[in-house]
């Protein structure tokens, strides 16, 4: 009697299988065609001439757009033209598309919308299935959440179990909002299933630009969950697309779950025994049937009670064990990204020409940069740390490990290292145009950098910090934000480079202390400067004093005015209370769009305000910097200055090892993530 209730469940579970194997039709929608598009619906941008400026800055964009082989992860955005006629377009491919098949939907995708949308200045296309979606226009689209124009389209059929169904729909959906919004400025996408009623599976696919922050990204798949029941409710099949964002469920498996393994083969059936007869197999199948019916639950049982066993003696282990087995899988790490970074000495002496002076870029306060150029043609930058100074051991480590680890367009791409001897080297790509510092503090230079170039390095920076902060594998403090580790690539975009001093945080910290203060005084927030205390408010405030330096063309050191010697903050702040905020305006601006350039003298303002608490985070800043249309609020006074040189003050602060640091550096640890 014992047998049968094992029975039924081995039967129960061989159900299962068959009916969850069987192939489903896709089904029909009643609301999409085999593609959407919306030509300049909501925002009225109006139409423009055929064969404009526009026009032709469109065509260009637009043949344009996919021809950048190094990017791979299926989000393209740039912009062509100037002022009035500019053009901003942006292209994205569904989390599970391949390059190739990317580039073809998004060639499809172009062709298509200029044909249903001609002469508007903004459009948008999404191809069949939402594969791929493709969008211009005449502002600024990067980085800015929209949740409209959208639209919604629901299978014909019905759930057979409708509050089940419902419910399974938006716990998979919710789920996967949480990890995508988690996800990098590369890939905001996940996809998974889970079990519905009678023996159905649910599969669901969830995706936002991954130019939006965190919270923008969770806010619009938060909007388009809302609007299931109202679209979708009771439907074994649905979906929301808006701009920034899709989501959609199915009861068949409509992407490709390339993360996941094939199935391995069936094994074959046993060979028949010879001279066997049909009633010895009789026998044979009645005893396999009777030895899966007993075996399958007690494996099963075996099984839960290994698990258990395993968990336990886990949960027992001290902390320390668990210390160290984190510590040797870091070693592991390291030694991984050793492997495949690391340089022959020879390689680089031959393509610096032996450290000759003639190719030295620069001097910082542990090494020498210099131009090089491998034996395929491409240049780098070299950086030879000083085989003399004390410092510079744990830097080279922490830049290795953190950077390698870092991919995106506004931060410096490390190629490798070498490690030979008492040589300590790390390989950048080459930035052409030097440094921020190089242009802005020199009156000749500085006046190359117009106002939209000044725009677009100052929103550059903002993007490279946030995906430090919220968007990079590891959150991630720079601790040395300034000029002089901006640099600036062949268009002027530009890249944090000099991850020497920079600090890991865990998940959910938000602050930490140290006893050794490292940075350049100038670019510290107070609290780090007096206390040790940095947190992703520390960049904030650096990043606040380097938009007031783009803005003025000024050092953020003593400023004469008249009678008064001031800092450029300080400078900055009386000027913005007195009413007479343009004073902070390089003349060499002229009268480029003085609204957005006091707009960013209030933003810069309100990231170094001195109360912590007060100044905005980068998701925020990038928010402001992109949308005209959010109210800031008034900023508080800015924390105070010292003088650089007077160690007096440092003495009275009790940081007497504090450091200053033209490009200098201290030791750090490493906190993973």
């Amino acid at each position: 009697m014992t047998i049968i209730p094992s029975l039924l469940c081995s039967l129960q579970i061989l159900l299962i299988i068959i009916f969850t194997s069987q192939t489903k039709a896709e089904p029909v929608f009643d609301e999409i065609n085999l593609y959407h598009y919306i030509c300049d619906n909501s925002n009225n941008r109006g139409n423009f001439t055929t064969n404009s400026t526009y026009h032709k800055n469109l065509n260009t964009l637009l043949s344009t757009l996919t021809s950048n082989t190094q990017i791979n992860y299926g989000f393209y955005n740039f912009s062509h033209g100037e002022n009035l006629d500019k053009v901003y377009a942006i292209g994205l491919c569904r989390g599970d598309l391949f390059p190739n098949n990317c580039l073809s939907c998004l060639g499809s995708a172009r062709a298509n919308l200029t044909r249903v949308c001609p002469n508007k200045k903004e459009a948008i296309f999404w191809s069949q299935d939402e594969k791929c979606m493709l969008r211009y226009s005449d502002r600024l689209i990067l980085g800015v959440m929209e949740d409209s124009p959208k639209f919604a389209s629901n299978n014909v059929d019905s759930s057979v179990d409708v509050d089940l169904f419902n419910e399974v729909v938006n716990n998979l959906l919710g789920n996967l909002t949480s990890r995508a919004m988690k996800g990098d400025s590369s890939l905001k996408y996940a996809a998974s299933s889970l079990p519905g009623p009678k023996y159905e599976v649910i599969y669901g696919l969830v995706q936002c630009t991954p130019d939006l922050s965190e919270s923008d990204c969770n806010s619009c798949l938060g909007e388009s969950l809302q609007q299931i029941p109202s679209c979708c409710e009771n439907k074994i099949g649905g979906r929301v697309v808006r701009p920034s964002c899709n989501m959609r469920f199915e009861t068949f498996l409509f992407y490709e779950p390339r993360a996941s393994p094939p199935p391995p083969p069936p094994s074959p059936p046993p060979p028949a025994t010879i001279g066997s007869n049909t009633t010895s197999q009789g026998k044979s199948n009645k005893n396999s049937i009777i030895g899966i019916a007993v075996g399958v639950p007690i494996a099963i049982v075996v099984m839960v009670f290994i698990f258990i066993f395993i968990y336990l003696r886990r949960l027992r282990k001290p902390k320390k064990r668990f210390q160290e087995i984190q510590e040797e899988e870091d070693e592991e790490d390291k030694i991984e990204i050793s492997e495949s970074l690391q340089f022959d000495f020879n390689t680089i002496c031959n393509a610096t020409n032996d450290f000759s002076d003639f190719n030295k870029l620069g001097e910082g306060g542990f090494g020498i940069v210099y131009k090089g150029k491998l034996a395929n043609g491409e240049e780098i930058a070299v950086k030879r740390l000083s085989t003399t100074s004390g410092q510079g051991d744990s830097e080279f480590k922490n830049e290795v490990v953190l950077v390698a680890k870092l991919q995106h367009r506004n931060l410096v791409r490390l190629l490798g290292f070498c490690l030979e001897g008492r040589e300590r080297v790390l390989v950048y790509e080459f930035v052409h145009n030097k440094s921020l510092d190089y242009f802005i503090f020199d009156r000749a230079k500085r006046a190359q950098l117009n106002w939209q170039l000044r725009y677009k390095i100052i929103l550059g920076i903002a993007r490279g910090i946030l995906y430090l902060h919220e968007d990079s594998r590891l959150r991630i403090i720079h601790r040395d934000l300034k000029a002089s580790n901006i640099l600036l690539d062949e268009e002027m975009n530009p890249k944090i480079a000099d991850f020497g001093m920079a600090r890991l945080f865990v998940v959910d910290q938000t602050q930490e202390n140290t006893n050794r203060i490292v940075g350049t005084y100038g670019y510290m927030a107070p609290e780090y400067a007096m206390h040790g205390q940095f947190s992703v408010k520390s960049d904030v405030f650096s990043f606040g004093i380097l938009v007031l330096e783009i803005i003025s063309g000024t050092k953020n050191s003593r400023i004469r005015d008249e009678e008064n010697e001031e800092y450029l903050s300080s400078f900055a702040w009386r000027n913005w209370k007195e009413g007479s905020a343009t004073n902070i305006i390089d003349p060499t601006l002229n009268n480029d769009s003085r609204n957005e350039i006091i707009r960013c003298i209030h933003i810069g303002l309100l990231c170094v305000q001195e109360n912590i608490s007060s100044r905005p985070t980068m998701a925020s800043v990038v928010v402001m910097l992109n949308s005209h249309s959010v109210t800031l609020p008034m900023p508080l006074e800015p924390a105070f200055h010292m003088d650089c040189g007077n160690s007096e003050d440092m003495k009275s602060w009790g940081h007497n090892s504090a450091q200053e640091s033209l490009n200098h550096a201290s030791n750090t640890e490493l906190y993973p993530r």
